[in-house]
């Protein structure tokens, strides 16, 4: 069966996915993740259906890098059988000026991809060594660059430029915006399950280790939290979110700070870290009683609801807030918390529906619609993979 592989390589994680191609498009065959590499590193991989298919813990000297892990994957792979690969498809977070849609990996397109990785140091690396691998195993395997910047591309340049010599923007120093890949599958799949309130305004909400929110206006973005790197918006796990640049000077000039420790402070040890020095995991968070926790909490749902009166500002309005990623899908906490934020905004949880995890968590009476939409930024990745390589099957 000729197949797609999907990768979305992380810091200490691979996550994959295999679709086979079909007549009209593509079935879900494959999900899988490598968890913990270099420390305590764990496959677990599941069928279509959601069968188990591994579960398997190595030794961290198995599994010490990124490398290792895709090593380990291929193997797993190559045990299954069945499939055929017609390419491969990666999610790459940044796609600077240069790249406005899916694109097909040469060469050229991976030695531009390589210039802006001090813009993300967290995700590009990572994104691109897989890339670098395949094209050295298989170099005839076509390979697909996802860009988690190109859903936002379409935003008016006075909203993307800074207010800094123009000459700046013209070279690249502009907000880009991020997460498009899950903004991409939410307007989609809110078309399919609430095409009124696609075709509205509507904030997306990706809360997760990495966090930002997405104004849509009839699917489309036209506003976004995240700017020129993923650092800015809203709090993260580790992350600060939003920050005065006179804190960066200050930490440069004034504490005599080395740009590699600043960078160090502001990728790795901020955010929900940073604020409580216990976790960056909202779980964690989320069950502690120690009061640094909640105060870290607290940080994360007023930026969160200072940064949704922005975007319905942008929009001129409101008709619902969808929840979307991990803390966004599985933390009815956290909805709550935020949603009573968003009362003046005429919001109104049901409080039944939210423990539920249900499509629609608000009231039948709310003026604004709430709703919990699991993404899926692997699918989308694999169906900008199709339609570049053209395959006559589907």
């Amino acid at each position: 069966m000729r197949s797609i592989l999907v990768i979305n390589a992380g810091s200490s994680s691979l996550k994959f996915q295999v679709f086979a191609i079909v007549e009209g498009g593509l079935e879900r065959r494959v999900r899988g993740q490598m968890d913990g590499v270099g420390g305590r590193p764990r496959l677990k991989a599941s069928d279509g259906d959601g069968e188990s298919l591994v579960d398997r813990a190595y030794d961290a000297a198995e599994v010490a890098d990124l490398p290792a892990a895709i090593d380990a994957v291929q193997a797993f792979l190559r045990s299954l059988g069945g499939f055929t690969l017609a390419a491969i498809g990666h999610r790459v977070v940044h796609g600077g000026p240069d790249f406005t849609d899916a694109v097909l990996i040469d060469p050229a397109v991976l030695d531009k991809l390589s210039h802006y990785q001090d813009l993300a140091p967290l995700h590009q690396p990572n994104n691109l060594a897989p890339i670098r691998l395949a094209m050295e195993i298989a170099p005839d395997l076509p390979q697909v660059a996802c860009f988690d910047t190109a859903f936002h591309r379409g935003h008016a340049a006075h909203t993307d430029c800074y207010a800094i010599p123009r000459k700046l923007y013209d070279e690249g120093v502009r907000r880009y915006g991020f997460h498009g890949l899950s903004y991409e599958y939410i307007a989609e799949r809110l078309r399919a399950v609430a095409p009124d309130i696609a075709a509205g305004r509507v904030v997306v909400a990706h809360l997760g280790s990495g966090a930002s929110m997405c104004a849509l206006a009839g699917g489309r973005s036209i506003e976004s939290t995240m700017g020129f790197t993923a650092l800015d918006g809203l709090p993260m796990g580790t992350r600060p979110g939003q920050l005065d640049p006179g804190v960066v000077l200050y930490l440069l000039d004034q504490k005599g700070m080395s740009v590699g420790a600043v960078t160090d402070l502001l990728y790795r040890g901020s955010g929900l870290k940073g604020l409580s020095g216990l976790s960056n995991d909202m779980r964690d968070l989320v069950d502690s009683d120690d009061p640094r926790a909640a105060f870290a909490i607290d940080h994360f749902v007023h930026r969160a609801a200072l940064s949704a009166g922005q975007l319905a500002a942008a929009l001129g309005g409101l008709d619902a807030f969808v929840f979307t990623a991990g803390i966004g899908e599985h933390s009815p906490v956290i909805r709550a918390r935020i949603a009573e934020r968003l009362a003046w905004l005429g919001a109104e949880l049901d409080p039944a529906a939210n423990e539920a995890g249900e499509l629609v968590i608000s009231t039948a009476g709310s003026r604004v619609a709430l709703m919990v939409v699991p993404t899926d930024e692997e699918l989308m990745i694999a169906r900008h993979t199709l339609a570049l390589i053209g395959d006559p099957v589907a």
